[in-house]
C-alpha cells in the first residue's frame, strides 16, 4: 500500500473564531498553521484566505502574503480553493490559480450547501480546467455528490485536464452526500483504478471516514475547515493535534506518511 497523503485544511471560509478561537486567520496564523502541520505529518496544506476583517477573501494579494510566508517555512505542498465562499463570483474564485501554485481545487458541479447553493456551471468547470492546464497546476476534483465524479472524466475527455487523476471525496456536507461507509466505497469505485483519492469528512465524520480510508489505501484530509473538535464536545487545539491523531492511527495500521516529496510523487507532481 503507497504511503499515506495527509491534507491539513486550516481556515476554511465559514469557521469562524466564535466556532473554534484556535483558528488561523491572519497570514502569518495561516503561515504557522501550515508550518506546525508540516512538522506533524501533512504533506498539503489546503488553503483559504481570510482579509483583516477575519472574513473569506479570494484577493490574490492575500494568497500571495499566504503563500510566500508558508514557502519560506517549509515545502509543503500548497494548495488554495477556487471553492472560495458560496457567495464569491466564479471570477473571484479563480484568482489564486494565476499565482501558479502547484495544485488547486476544482469543484466539478453544483450542490445544496446548507442553506446555500454551491455553483459551478459547466461553462465555468471548463474555464477553471482551461486555466489550470494551462498554468500547470493540477486540479484536485473536490467531490460532493457521485455526478461530479462523471463531470470530471468529461474533463479528461475533452483534453481539459491530465492524468494521472486525483479527487477529494468531500462527505457529510448537509445537502450533498452523506458520509455513510457504503457511500465512500461507491464513489471510489467510481474513479478510475489509476486516480488517487482523498477523503473528507465533515464534522463528527472526519475520523471516521479517515480511518476507513487508510485501511482501505486511500488518503486523508483534516483540519478546522471540515471538524473543530477533537473529540464530542472537545475542541481541538490546533490543525496540527488533528494531523497527529492520523499519523498515530495510520503508524498503528501499518501505514507510513507520505513526505511532501514522496507526496509529489504519488500525484504526479514534478518533483522538486
Amino acid at each position: 500500500m503507497e504511503k499515506l497523503i495527509i491534507t491539513a485544511a486550516l481556515t476554511g471560509a465559514e469557521t469562524t473564531r466564535e466556532q473554534q478561537p484556535n483558528l488561523p486567520v491572519t497570514p502569518d496564523e495561516i503561515a504557522q498553521a501550515a508550518y506546525e502541520c508540516y512538522l506533524a505529518g501533512a504533506s498539503i496544506v489546503h488553503i483559504h484566505a481570510r482579509d483583516e476583517r477575519g472574513e473569506a477573501t479570494q484577493d490574490i494579494e492575500v494568497y500571495r502574503e499566504i503563500f510566500s510566508k508558508i514557502a519560506k517555512k517549509c515545502d509543503v505542498i500548497i494548495q488554495p480553493s477556487t471553492g472560495g465562499g458560496t457567495w464569491h463570483t466564479l471570477e473571484e474564485r479563480l484568482q489564486p490559480v494565476y499565482l501558479q501554485p502547484e495544485m488547486a481545487t476544482l469543484t466539478t458541479g453544483t450542490c445544496n450547501f446548507g442553506g446555500d447553493v454551491f455553483m459551478n456551471t459547466r461553462e465555468y468547470i471548463e474555464k477553471y480546467a482551461e486555466e489550470m492546464l494551462r498554468l500547470s497546476v493540477k486540479p484536485e476534483f473536490e467531490i460532493f455528490e457521485r455526478g461530479m465524479i462523471a463531470n470530471a472524466l468529461d474533463l479528461l475527455k475533452k483534453g481539459l485536464v491530465r492524468e494521472p487523476l486525483h479527487f477529494d471525496f468531500v462527505m457529510g456536507v448537509s445537502g450533498a452526500i452523506t458520509a455513510e461507509p457504503r457511500d465512500l466505497v461507491y464513489l471510489v469505485e467510481s474513479i478510475p483504478k489509476t486516480a488517487t483519492w482523498t477523503v473528507a469528512g465533515i464534522g463528527r465524520n472526519q475520523l471516521p471516514l479517515a480511518l476507513i480510508a487508510i485501511t482501505m489505501g486511500g488518503h486523508v484530509r483534516v483540519g478546522f475547515e471540515d471538524n473543530v473538535y477533537y473529540s464530542k464536545g472537545v475542541l481541538a487545539q490546533s490543525n496540527a493535534q488533528l494531523v497527529e491523531r492520523i499519523v498515530r492511527v495510520a503508524k498503528e495500521c501499518g501505514r507510513e506518511i507520505a513526505t511532501p516529496a514522496e507526496a509529489r510523487k504519488i500525484l504526479g507532481l514534478p518533483v522538486k
